[in-house]
This record gives structure tokens, C-alpha cells and sequence, in this order.
């Protein structure tokens, strides 16, 4: 039987997979939860923006690798 995590938990996997890949079992209870539960879909796309952003800043900070 199937139990449905808590959004504690979702919201440590949707930060998990954005540093290191989930196990089989994480990614298919994270894709469960977040087909049931609208606020933890709305905190996965933060989480995704707030990375992205992150990533952009590094690169902009990082010194061109085809300069050198």
C-alpha cells in the first residue's frame, strides 16, 4: 500500500534532486505527493527558480573558460 508523504518530506526531496539524482522509490512518491497537493507543486517551481538563479549568478561571476 501506498502512503502519501508529508509535505515536510516532498519539500526535502524537491531540494535533494536539485544537488543529486533520487532513488527510484523518491522520485515516484515525490511525483505522487505532487500530483495531489497544489502547494507543494507551487514550492517545487520556487525551489526551481531560486536554483536557476543561483546557477545564472554563478555564471556570471565565473571567469570565462573560452577566454582563456
Amino acid at each position: 500500500m501506498i502512503q502519501m508523504m508529508m509535505c515536510k518530506q516532498a519539500t526535502r526531496l524537491m531540494s535533494k534532486r536539485l544537488d543529486a539524482p533520487l532513488s527510484l522509490r523518491e522520485r515516484f512518491s515525490l511525483r505522487f505527493h505532487l500530483g495531489m497537493c497544489g502547494a507543494c507543486r507551487h514550492c517545487d517551481r520556487q525551489f526551481e527558480l531560486l536554483h536557476l538563479a543561483g546557477q545564472r549568478y554563478r555564471d556570471r561571476l565565473a571567469p570565462d573558460d573560452d577566454a582563456r
